[in-house]
């Protein structure tokens, strides 16, 4: 699974809604874009995406915005990419015997990484961060 930057961006959304998930208020686009760099408009097209997905609703109005649909910690990493970027699982059906064997290689490397980002919420990165935790993936 190849992470785009699209889905690096989501990431970093779906983490700045966690960290105000207390609040109970849904966050401005515009705070998150400037919090993390993202261009609002590509951002506006991740969130709507990640609203498809179920794993945000937003509000309108004045005192609208964006908030998760559900607690962080039952938000895998895996789901927000997987949103984002489809699930990116390889095909084997036409490839040559040898090529098959790497690709089962691929495909078991693939699976490992799968089990991590299902066991990776988003309130453990959203918390990794404040305490000085650095996540490798």
């Amino acid at each position: 699974m190849k992470i785009s930057a699209k889905a690096e961006y989501a990431c970093l959304a779906m983490i700045a809604l966690a960290r105000r998930e207390s609040e109970q208020v849904p966050v401005r686009v515009r705070e998150i874009a400037e919090e993390h760099g993202i261009p609002e408009r590509y951002l506006v097209q991740i969130l709507l995406q990640l609203k498809g997905a179920g794993l945000v609703y937003s509000a309108r109005g004045s005192g609208g915005g964006y908030r998760l649909s559900r607690p962080a910690d039952q938000i895998s990493l895996y789901e927000v990419l997987v949103a984002i970027d489809g699930p990116g699982e390889p095909s084997r059906e036409s490839l040559e015997p040898a090529a098959q064997a790497l690709a089962s290689v691929w495909e078991n490397i693939c699976a490992a990484k799968r089990v991590v980002l299902e066991k990776t919420t988003i309130a453990q990165l959203a918390t990794s961060g404040a305490s000085g935790q650095d996540w490798v993936i």
